[in-house]
């Protein structure tokens, strides 16, 4: 049957340089409200909004620019994002927002400031709506908890809309936000992004401000964690990464002209065929050979595929780094101590036996997770750490300044609820750029015979972010971007 999330989802379309300039700002902001409360009830993407401060904003925005006596132009020099409606992820601190991240014992904390990334787009004139959805702790790839519920796939109710930013993902691919604010240490942005059929970025490492979302990363996963903009239109991801990154924007160099037909292409099908992982789906490999022979038709350029062995290792690379202790000798907080923020301590062989009694406050992914840790070893291993080096050192050669490789996002098309807990390891294909410091752009690519998302990460080398923001323009204009949920299915 059709999905009734296309009833009025056309009628939103608007993006961000377009919105800005509407005059009477409340009433786009209103139908943004409308929308949410047309959809929420059916994703469970939002968690808590703010509609009576956002139309209050809107207000006074319409307002500043009656005032304005110097034109729009003027406005949008100094506000560039003004009387824009943006979602945040619940685990970013928003002033007068909850910010539990899932956990049952952190359900009356509010914040009282807002974190910096929030801050800066706030400042330039956005207006939020509200938080949404997260996996508890924002460690696992289905966006579920015991405070808020599980959040539906706006393509498919029956399916996850990912995580760990999976509220975000589905709100903005239920065209129920236009942008939004994500975080990404295993793939949480490009995930959700992929499953929602929208576009996300995973920045260079150091660029935007991950202070004020909750769980603080600690050991070296300080070096891996990200914050980065979740957007319907590939236009938008520039101006939010220009805001959010502050001064630290500079060194990207986003304003500068790429020309894509000057650039090296590279494509990797799969990560080697590890028996961790599931097999790439047929779908997604025609997908990306479709975007392959797209741009050597158009660009003129050669699409070198490529095998690279160490991938394979991906996963035990990840899971290696992220356990390390940090600079200063100290190892990571562990996930169980993360679950016992604000509460008694959780043992998580007894939590295990709660759960199978139906008594347990924490989910089966982080139960789970926090068992894995018991059986960790606190040493690495030699061989993954030399692993780790070399595809560092042959990724860094490959991509150098002009260099764009595609990569699958995800094994599998999006999966049904809960069935991650039998693939725990997919993540591994956006994971590893999480260690390897690089950016990603995630773009999708059409849908699927099913109607479900098809997409595919674009990585560059380090600080070279807009190589793989124009990719995604380009791709954009090539494959038609997000797609109404429910529309008729069109294979990219």
């Amino acid at each position: 049957s059709e999905n009734p999330l296309f009833s009025t989802s056309h009628l939103l379309v608007p993006k961000t340089k377009s919105t800005a300039k509407k005059p009477k700002q409340n009433k786009m902001v209103q139908a943004y409200i409308d929308r949410i409360q047309e959809v929420n009830p059916l994703i469970n993407a939002m968690v808590k909004d703010r509609f009576s401060a956002a139309l209050q904003e809107a207000g006074q925005v319409d307002k500043l620019i009656e005032e304005e006596t110097g034109g729009e132009e003027v406005l949008e020099d100094r506000l560039p994002l003004l009387g824009v409606p943006i979602t945040v992820k619940e685990a970013f601190a928003l002033q007068g927002m909850p910010n539990s991240t899932g956990l049952l014992t952190r359900r009356d904390l509010v914040s009282g400031v807002d974190a910096p990334s929030v801050a800066l787009l706030k400042r330039a004139g956005a207006i939020p709506l509200g938080v949404t959805n997260c996996s508890e702790l924002c460690m696992w790839l289905e966006s579920h908890n015991h405070l808020y519920g599980i959040t539906n796939n706006p393509y498919d109710f029956e399916r996850i809309a990912g995580g760990s930013s999976g509220g975000e993902g589905s709100i903005l691919g239920a065209g129920a936000s236009v942008i939004g604010v994500g975080s990404d240490i295993g793939g949480s942005i490009r995930i959700p992004c992929f499953f929602n059929g929208v576009f996300g970025h995973k920045p260079s490492t150091g660029i935007v401000s991950n202070d004020g979302q909750y769980p603080p990363a600690s050991g070296l996963q300080i070096g891996f964690l990200c914050t980065g903009p979740m957007c319907r239109y590939a236009e938008d991801l520039i101006p939010m990464l220009s805001i959010m990154g502050g001064p630290n924007a500079n060194k990207l160099c986003l304003s500068a002209e790429v020309d894509l037909k000057k650039l090296r292409f590279f494509s990797v099908p799969h990560n080697g065929g590890s028996h961790l992982v599931s097999p790439v789906d047929a779908q997604l490999l025609q997908a990306q050979k479709m975007v392959v022979r797209r741009l050597e038709a158009d660009l003129g350029v050669k699409v070198q595929e490529l095998f690279i062995p160490q991938l394979k290792y991906s996963f035990q690379i990840w899971g290696t780094m992220m356990a390390s202790p940090g600079k200063d000798g100290k190892p990571p907080t562990t996930f169980a101590e993360l679950m016992s923020e604000g509460g008694k301590k959780v043992w998580p062989v007894w939590e295990l036996f709660k759960w199978l009694l139906g008594f347990s406050s924490h989910t089966i992914a982080a139960i789970g997770l926090a068992l894995v840790e018991l059986f960790q070893s606190s040493h690495p291993s030699p061989f993954i750490l030399q692993q780790k080096e070399s595809l560092q050192q042959e990724m860094e050669e490959l991509l150098g300044t002009d260099g764009v490789l595609l990569y699958p996002s995800h094994p599998q098309i999006t999966p049904k609820h809960h069935h991650p807990i039998f693939t725990p390891f997919n993540f591994c294909y956006t994971g590893i750029f999480n260690i390897l410091g690089l950016p990603v752009t995630q773009c999708p690519l059409g849908l699927s015979k099913e109607g479900l998302p098809l997409g595919v990460q674009i990585v560059t080398g380090k600080l070279q972010d807009r190589l793989s923001l124009a990719t995604a323009l380009y791709l954009e204009k090539a494959f038609g971007g997000w797609r109404e949920p429910g529309k008729t299915t069109a294979k990219p």
